[in-house]
């Protein structure tokens, strides 16, 4: 048994977390993709050990993506996101640092339950709860996605969404299922979802490589198309109520622009630090603090590779964004 460490990592899993892949991802096979899905949390909290804090630098402490309309801000982007969301007695499946729940909580006013089976993050989101003063309103908690059920009982939620975060179970039926479990009849699920798109196709091998480059960079044991999504969510007895991929939307602005590095693109004069970042000087200075990182043990080696993110969106191979709005059935009288 690994040592814990007082903000709740432990020792070992960052060095860990590159044995769950080839060197060369192109050797990727099926056994290397079972054992990741065997061993998913040890490879989720692997990789979040070492980034979070990278995270919360380069990007934000709302750890998503979102469509941006022309001239709209960086953070005000996230927020509308999240908006969409809101509701009343509320379950966060994969909070984060607890970015989303806090802003929903302020803007909805809901009452908020944020799960994760990181304990760093789930440390760091309870002492940001505190300082923003929503302590009351927001609880965070340890805990499995794929028993939740076990945690919570059944019929325990007005509401459940998930912000790019059920990407990390093994299986999307299984997480699925078990948000079914816990919302009431009636209840709503809302879940932006990563996956493939449906021009996706694994027996290329340029496509095949690039959805292993978006797993070690991101720490997804399996990506998969949006057509596995869809039919997992119908599988576990959900009705689809509104689907779509937004980032297939014709915006002017792409989602993956604040990955491009382009100080050009920037839509405020606020975001021309967050665009710098992943400029060829912004890189210079974040991959040396990374690598220093890495080295040392305090970061998964291939934290976050955008230029994956980026060429998936580009080619329109990747999503960050399926949106399904979906709804228990009702009981009926």
């Amino acid at each position: 048994m690994s040592a814990a460490y007082p903000d709740g990592r432990q020792e070992g899993r960052v060095e860990g977390y590159t044995k769950f892949w080839q060197k060369d991802l192109k050797h990727e096979g099926e056994a290397d993709n079972q054992n990741r899905l065997d061993s998913y949390t040890d490879v989720v909290n692997g990789y979040y050990d070492g980034a979070t804090e990278l995270y919360e630098y380069g990007w934000a402490q709302s750890f998503h993506f979102s469509r941006f309309y022309k001239g709209e801000g960086f953070a005000a982007s996230l927020a509308r996101h999240e908006h969409y969301l809101a509701a009343h007695m509320v379950l966060d499946v994969g909070c984060g640092v607890g970015g989303p729940a806090r802003e929903i909580a302020r803007f909805s006013d809901a009452h908020i339950v944020g799960l994760n089976n990181n304990l760093f993050q789930v440390n760091r989101a309870r002492r940001y709860a505190e300082k923003a003063g929503l302590s009351g309103q927001i609880t965070f908690v340890k805990g499995d996605f794929m028993k939740l059920s076990e945690q919570f009982g059944e019929n325990s939620f007005d509401a459940v969404y998930a912000i790019e975060a059920t990407v990390h179970a093994p299986t999307w039926e299984g997480v699925y299922g078990e948000i079914f479990k816990v919302l009431k009849p009636g209840g709503v699920f809302g879940v932006y979802e990563w996956c493939m798109t449906d021009t996706w196709d694994p027996s290329i091998p340029s496509h095949k490589e690039l959805a292993h480059q978006i797993e070690f960079g991101n720490g997804i044991p399996e990506m998969r198309p949006l057509k596995v999504a869809r039919q997992a969510i119908k599988n576990v007895g959900f009705q689809i109520e509104h689907e779509e991929d937004l980032a297939d939307r014709p915006d002017e602005v792409p989602w993956y622009y604040p990955l491009e590095g382009d100080i050009s693109k920037a839509q405020t004069a606020w975001d021309y630090f967050t665009v710098w970042r992943m400029s060829w000087s912004g890189k210079l200075v974040t991959h040396t603090a990374i690598r220093v990182m890495e080295f040392v043990g305090l970061a998964p080696k291939g934290t976050f590779e955008g230029e994956a993110l980026v060429k998936g969106g580009q080619a329109k191979l990747f999503t960050p964004m399926y949106l399904a709005v979906c709804r228990k059935p009702a009981l009926s009288n």
